[in-house]
């Protein structure tokens, strides 16, 4: 979603003109469980019901698709940024824990080695021993970027992508918040019950940090990619997890972090 806005312009040796220009549009979303209130992110307006199934899912609170009964808006929530999210009643789910389980972010207070268990004790290590050629892999960002068609009108807005493995796009969406934009591919599939994602490549627009690793394992993705860098924690995530990892994914080239047998190299 994009808000248009009129601005000055300038440039050097001309004089300041008035233009139409396009803002990413951020507004709050409130995610709730069974009318208990979970999170507030912000996130771009749209797809709403995909980024809240992707966060619970990615947080270990669902796993499959009948654990969710129905999400809906809150009747009295013109704005449309509540969204209600309806368990079913064999969700194992205490509610008092719900809040405690979320693994917001870098600021939740833990810290490499304590996160990286924290997360291991809700999803195993990825045991997929699936291959994608090298090649395929550097059509992605092309891929990912000619898809994105806010993006190309603002410049503010993150994309997140799955791909199966001979390159094609299977689902992508945009957000001002890169894990949000995870959220909802993962969100996407598990709602579509295409899960999980055991045969797919993950790609995102922006660098890898520890919480896109987190997300991608709670769908058991095995290859990950990056256009930029990934944090140190991603790094150490990813090798413990099992995940191929992969950054710098731009032009002729890329690094691989992690697990670089899933990687078919032509050495031409």
């Amino acid at each position: 979603m994009n808000k248009k806005i009129k601005v000055i312009r300038w440039e050097r040796g001309s004089a300041p003109v008035e233009k139409n220009d396009f803002l990413a549009a951020e507004e709050p979303l409130e995610i709730r469980v069974d009318n208990h209130s979970v999170a507030v992110t912000m996130r771009t307006p749209g797809h709403d019901e995909e980024l809240a199934a992707g966060f619970l899912l990615s947080e270990g609170l669902i796993h499959r698709r009948s654990d969710i009964v129905k999400i809906a808006p809150h009747p009295r929530n013109k704005e449309k940024n509540v969204a209600n999210v309806f368990l079913g009643i064999d969700v194992a789910v205490k509610r008092e824990e719900i809040t405690r389980r979320v693994f917001v972010s870098s600021s939740c207070g833990l810290c490499g080695k304590e996160s990286i268990a924290s997360v291991h004790q809700h999803f195993p290590a990825i045991k997929s021993k699936v291959s994608v050629n090298a090649e395929t892999l550097l059509q992605l960002p092309d891929k990912l970027r000619a898809s994105q068609e806010t993006f190309t009108q603002n410049g503010g807005l993150h994309g997140a992508a799955i791909f199966d493995l001979n390159g094609n796009l299977i689902v992508l969406r945009e957000d001002v918040g890169r894990h949000n934009a995870v959220d909802k591919v993962l969100g996407h599939c598990f709602l579509k019950e295409t899960f999980p994602l055991e045969n797919h490549i993950l790609m995102v627009s922006g660098r890898a940090s520890f919480e896109i690793l987190q997300k991608s394992l709670s769908a058991k993705i095995p290859i990950i990619c990056a256009v930029s860098a990934p944090s140190s924690l991603a790094v150490e995530f990813a090798a413990k997890s099992k995940q191929t990892l992969v950054g710098f994914l731009r032009g002729e080239r890329m690094n691989v972090y992690s697990m670089a047998r899933r990687i078919r190299f032509d050495h031409g």
